[in-house]
């Protein structure tokens, strides 16, 4: 296998001949399931009250106002938005952890692609670039980062409940905890890992339509 520099600092692998090669479908799956949505909210509030978010005097204020009930419904409701992004990014982690494995299989049935994958243990830092791959592609809607997702899905084999998603949990996952993961894997490669030329590749993306990248 011969790598090209390119664009900048960017390398991509040289694959033999001009043809494109079909990959196996992304499919999006459904979320493990988790509590009505009436039921979230009440986990979220329950959260709002034990961390003391409202605290005590502008309780009283509140009260004073009558919007207490308000401003805690519209705090748990916030939650409730930040713990199910973060589940929808782990069902892509956990998706295109499903694809990764798929595509291996059929680099593995075609000369010119099998000696580009080394035989390491699940989950080898050189399938990062099948993820660099999608993101070139564009395969992931406008509110997936893609490297959250896999960074969420490598640290969690199952998304946590509601009932972990504490203010410093969610600090911590906002600012660093899923590119952070993703990075480390990523990075933990004696070799530098080349880019997958997206022009030699095509897949269908399975969500809820079917679209071809």
């Amino acid at each position: 296998m011969t790598i090209a520099k390119i664009l900048g600092d960017r390398r991509y692998v040289e694959i033999p001949g001009n043809a494109s090669f079909e990959l196996p479908p992304l499919v999006l799956h459904s979320g493990p399931e988790s509590k009505q949505l009436d039921a979230l909210v009440d986990s979220a509030g329950d959260i709002i009250d034990s961390e003391s978010l409202i605290p005590g005097a502008t309780q009283d204020a509140l009260n004073a106002e009558h919007t207490l009930e308000s401003v805690r419904f519209g705090l748990a409701a916030n939650l409730v938005h930040e713990y199910r992004t973060f589940v929808r990014h782990w069902t892509w982690g956990e998706s295109v952890l499903e694809w990764i494995r798929q595509c291996e299989t059929s680099f593995e049935v075609q000369p010119n692609l099998r000696r580009l994958l080394r035989p390491d243990v699940w989950p080898h830092a050189g399938r990062a670039s099948f993820v660099t791959l999608l993101e070139d592609k564009g395969a992931a809607d406008e509110n997936i980062v893609l490297q959250n997702a896999m960074g969420y899905r490598l640290t969690f084999r199952q998304p946590p409940p509601i009932e972990f998603f504490s203010e410093k949990f969610l600090f911590l996952l906002n600012s660093s905890l899923g590119r952070t993961a993703y990075v480390n894997w990523a990075d933990n490669d004696s070799r530098e890992v080349a880019s997958l030329p997206p022009e030699r590749f095509q897949f269908f993306v399975m969500t809820d339509q079917i679209r071809e990248v």
